[in-house]
């Protein structure tokens, strides 16, 4: 965790991980400046709006503010998954252009550290893949300048997450009990670890940033413990008390390069002293019951 009095510049912050990990900096005594679009939604954080400070993202030149705003690290958490027909330049605006901009204006201004959220996907899965590990390789390039921080995320759920999520689709199904999940035939293995868990990772590495120094320091972050789709799915059901929708593993073929094998290197951040808390089970336990009170307040 930070030492309180910490200044961390946030961008996401509005999104579902970037807000937790927000509520979590202010809640530990950290001063948060906050990048947000004019058309961002701020509703995950709009009870804690007087304890940070919101960053019009149109014309700001990040070199002249962190100059102006000492900060102690950026935190890019701003992320495009390419979904909902996102072209290809949109997702690199968010995920290579963006973060780009920082760095280099962060290390022209002597901001110590720059911690980015990547993800262990192979650059050929998806252009969001792609665009992440392009910008890896540009962190590399800075590390001589500050400390670069790439936390590469596993697949983190929780309850409020976007729906077009696959654990939030699955869960989101499963309680309004749909007659059928299509799926893919379930056999490839994912990480799958609560967001309370990530954000508590992330706490982890920036508390650790300002005795590394300079340089690139690569950290996975996950349970150590992957699961097969259909068993994660089958879970899903049992937890959710679901005897009637019907799952039907092979209805979608697997996508074009598809990972059927997930590992998760945690070495160096158990190093630091981080482990996972929250098993599957509990974790989705959580997430379920969570979800069934969204739902019913929707349909009320």
């Amino acid at each position: 965790m930070p030492e309180a009095g910490k200044t961390f510049f946030v961008t996401g912050a509005t999104g579902y991980l970037g807000s937790r990990l927000v509520r979590a900096l202010v809640a530990g005594g950290s001063n948060v400046y906050c990048l947000r679009r004019a058309h961002s939604r701020v509703d995950r954080l709009e009870d804690i709006e007087a304890s940070i400070a919101w960053v019009d993202a149109v014309g700001v030149d990040f070199e002249a503010f962190f100059a102006g705003n000492p900060v102690d690290a950026v935190v890019h958490c701003a992320t495009s998954y390419g979904r909902r027909a996102v072209g290809p330049l949109d997702t690199i605006e968010a995920n290579l252009l963006l973060p780009l901009k920082l760095l280099h204006a962060a290390a022209a201004a002597g901001v110590p550290a720059l911690l980015n959220t990547d993800t262990v996907l192979d650059k050929g899965v998806s252009n969001y893949a792609l665009s992440k590990a392009q910008f890896v390789d540009w962190l590399k390039a800075y590390s001589t300048k500050l400390t670069c921080l790439n936390v590469a995320l596993q697949h983190f759920y929780g309850a409020g997450d976007d729906p077009t999520k696959f654990t939030t689709t699955v869960v989101q199904s499963l309680l309004r009990g749909e007659s059928r999940l299509k799926l893919t035939a379930g056999e490839q293995t994912r990480d799958f670890i609560h967001v309370d868990d990530v954000v508590s990772a992330m706490l982890v590495v920036l508390g650790a940033a300002q005795g590394l120094g300079r340089g690139y320091f690569h950290y996975e972050v996950g349970t150590g413990a992957p699961i097969r789709i259909r068993d994660f799915v089958t879970l899903a059901a049992e937890l959710a008390d679901n005897r009637s929708t019907a799952l039907d593993f092979g209805a979608l073929p697997y996508r074009r390069g598809e990972v059927m094998d997930i590992r998760t290197e945690l070495g160096p951040l158990l190093a630091l002293g981080w482990s996972p808390r929250i098993g599957l089970r509990e974790g989705l336990t959580q997430m379920i019951e969570s979800e069934k009170a969204l739902l019913k307040s929707c349909d009320t």
